[in-house]
């Protein structure tokens, strides 16, 4: 770990609508805080953590009713119209304040994960960030799983073989630069990428697998707040 800092990167700029709620999803109510407060909290409780990176989008009304304080340094950056954007401009905001001399590695987190284990992320900084390929917490897949046909009935096309399919969680870790190199890159050549480690596969790079508990949920739905709130209090307990 010599010289090296690991700050966190949470993109917050997104609308949750699937949520069907009066507010984006990170705002709503959690556990007697907001969820957005829990993740926060999660990250910025580990000694490993320096700071944090928040993305938020133009004009969010909801960010500066919290009145969020913590000792540890909270930098916020203008959120982009796609993930992917929001986590670029977090780590360009993080590039241009942070001591060059020091070899940055960045933990990118969805604010919907407020459950997150901080066992669980000591182990992904203790696991991945001697390589430059980093790492990522993930759970694998134990269900059988089915593709479906291209057609409004949703029939199954194929049963695709599970061995060796992970479901990719958050955090996703990797070297500040390399992470700002790959998204760069793929978004110059115009390539999709659906998380962080996705885009440093595009640029050649092999993720490393780190098993997570399977309380590290997504809030997306309003069943999934439910759930949550049954994890952190047996979490607390």
């Amino acid at each position: 770990m010599l010289n090296k800092q690991f700050w966190a990167v949470i993109p917050a700029a997104g609308v949750g609508k699937r949520m069907q709620a009066d507010r984006p999803k990170q705002y709503l109510p959690l556990h007697n805080k907001t969820v957005i407060e829990h993740t926060l909290d999660r990250l910025l409780s580990l000694d490993e953590i320096t700071g944090v990176v928040l993305s938020i989008s133009e004009g969010d009304e909801y960010w500066p009713e919290l009145e969020y304080t913590t000792d540890k340094p909270l930098l916020i950056a203008r959120g982009g119209k796609e993930r992917c954007d929001s986590v670029l401009n977090a780590l360009s905001l993080l590039n241009a304040n942070t001591d060059l001399t020091k070899n940055i590695w960045v933990l990118v987190h969805d604010a919907a994960r407020p459950c997150v284990r901080p066992e669980d992320i000591q182990h992904l900084i203790e696991t991945a960030s001697s390589k430059d390929d980093g790492g990522l917490l993930a759970l694998p897949v134990r269900d059988t799983m089915k593709r479906s046909s291209n057609n409004e009935c949703s029939q199954v096309e194929v049963t695709v073989e599970r061995e060796g399919l992970w479901h990719a969680l958050t955090p996703q870790m990797f070297d500040l630069k390399l992470l700002m190199n790959a998204l760069t890159g793929a978004q110059q050549k115009k390539l999709s990428v659906t998380d962080d480690a996705s885009a440093m596969e595009l640029a050649g790079y092999h993720p490393q697998l780190v098993e997570a508990h399977e309380d590290n949920i997504k809030i997306t739905r309003a069943f999934d707040l439910k759930l949550a709130e049954l994890f952190l209090q047996n979490q607390s307990d």
